[in-house]
């Protein structure tokens, strides 16, 4: 009967009548269809940039990467008030730099997911290489901020190694965590090589902030917990860590009696000088922390104080539910309100409300890494995810401590919220990470077959089934 139609009928009457052996294949480990054969299901250009963005990535993980970027636009066009009063760069310029970077922020989060993750496996030593070698270079190229030499300048593009050596050694401790992994957490040998590892990168940060070194120490520390590591090596390794700080801190109060005297920087280096400088402010900061017996809203605003004291005056002038974007009246009086005091304003603009629900991302952002963690079949992927998250999260968390006064002065961005290039390219090569395992790896339940297709991707030492129980 349809060889007797027309061709153009026959044709489609034969596409009509089709069995469904076309029918969207799952990705190995999920049930979910593939991103192009939901594409080509139901037709559209909209349809397929969302297969392609998005598909079988957790959107969760995206949701919270793209509310971040929201309330970094509309915040920091707020908060950057006090950047161009005075100046004649425009009220647009500086946001408009600003959505340039988060474009180039979206750009590597969507290269990074669509890559698989198994790349890292040689990626990750790269870029460590990398990490120490800006660090080396800031050495003797570096610009010095507030004593602490933090940036160097290349090709006109200013970059903070210190971002780039927290996520380097939360990597090279997932990294680690990966080689050596056996039934019971990490081999003994390598537990001693991720620790010299921390020791290390806690060595090279106490010198651009004392606060980056606990914060790197917290984010190792946590990962080392999570692999699994005996007590007993973890107590080893915490005296390890305390007997090394304690070297670094005498070193540097040793040169600093020796070359504190009245006159003497004169003679001195520019490096010695920097040495000083940044010890000077260590004291003051903690001694200003330290200083609980009046308090906050009683306290005298000095030099020394005056960014915190404004940072609480603006967190209690937003009481409950804010003065809405726009309606700050701290940010022109507050340094670095677009940066390391960007909370500041978030809770002035949208009260305790909106300042809790931006906890709660980040907060939202451990627990469905947590998820995703402890889902997939192969261990790297899982220290992936973890490195990346908690690199992260502990940021943001020590940002809004050092705001609300619950910790020391000391200068952490918010992490995608902040304005600073390094800062968001960092936190964009972490959700990119995420979002690749989620996107890529297979799951615990899988067939055995898919499984093992994707270890064979895998270097054999790398290739270990995942024990994170979380």
């Amino acid at each position: 009967m349809i060889s007797r139609l027309s061709p153009r009928i026959n044709t489609k009457l034969k596409m009509e009548l089709q069995p469904a052996a076309t029918s969207p294949r799952a990705i190995p480990g999920s049930a979910e269809p593939q991103p192009e054969a939901l594409a080509a299901e139901v037709p559209g250009t909209a349809r397929r940039i969302r297969s392609y963005l998005f598909g079988h990535t957790d959107k969760h993980i995206w949701g919270i990467y793209l509310l971040l970027c929201l309330i970094s636009i509309v915040e920091l066009y707020s908060a950057s008030s006090r950047e161009v009063s005075g100046t004649g760069i425009g009220v647009y310029m500086p946001i408009m730099r600003h959505m340039a970077m988060l474009a180039v922020s979206f750009v590597i989060v969507v290269v990074m997911s669509r890559m698989h993750y198994s790349r890292f496996v040689t990626l990750v030593p790269l870029f460590v290489m990398l990490s120490i070698g800006l660090w080396l270079a800031s050495w003797f190229i570096g610009e010095d901020f507030n004593g602490a030499r933090r940036a160097i300048r290349i090709m006109g593009i200013t970059l903070q190694p210190s971002e780039f050596m927290k996520l380097s050694a939360a990597l090279t401790i997932g990294y680690l965590a990966a080689l050596f992994q056996e039934k019971k957490g990490m081999k003994k040998n390598g537990v001693w090589i991720a620790a010299g590892a921390v020791v290390f990168f806690a060595g090279t940060l106490i010198f651009s902030g004392l606060t980056n070194t606990i914060l790197l120490l917290c984010i190792s520390l946590s990962m080392l917990v999570i692999t699994g590591m005996r007590l007993t090596d973890l107590f080893k390794i915490a005296l390890a860590y305390m007997a090394g700080m304690a070297l670094l801190v005498g070193v540097f109060y040793i040169d600093y009696k020796m070359h504190a005297v009245p006159g003497a920087t004169a003679d001195m280096s520019e490096m010695q000088v920097s040495k000083l400088t940044r010890w000077e402010t260590w004291v003051s900061r903690l001694e200003e922390f330290g200083n609980d017996s009046v308090p906050k809203y009683q306290q005298k605003m000095t030099a020394d104080n005056r960014q915190a004291m404004i940072g609480f005056m603006a967190q209690a002038h937003g009481g409950i539910k804010g003065v809405m974007p726009g309606n700050s009246r701290e940010t022109s009086r507050l340094p670095l309100a677009f940066t390391d005091y960007i909370y500041s304003i978030i809770v002035e603009e949208l009260g305790l409300v909106g300042g809790l629900a931006v906890l709660l991302l980040y907060l939202w952002l451990m627990a469905r890494a947590a998820v995703l963690a402890n889902r997939v079949s192969v261990n790297f992927a899982a220290q992936l995810v973890l490195a990346a998250s908690l690199t992260i999260v502990f940021q943001a968390l020590f940002h809004i401590g050092i705001v609300t006064g619950a910790m020391p002065v000391s200068g952490q961005p918010l992490p995608l919220i902040s304005k600073g290039g390094t800062s968001i390219l960092i936190t964009s090569i972490a959700f990119g990470i995420m979002l690749s395992v989620s996107r890529h790896a297979t799951r615990k339940g899988a067939r055995k077959k898919e499984i093992e297709q994707e270890e064979s991707m895998l270097p054999k030492e790398m290739s270990a089934a995942n024990p994170t129980q979380l």
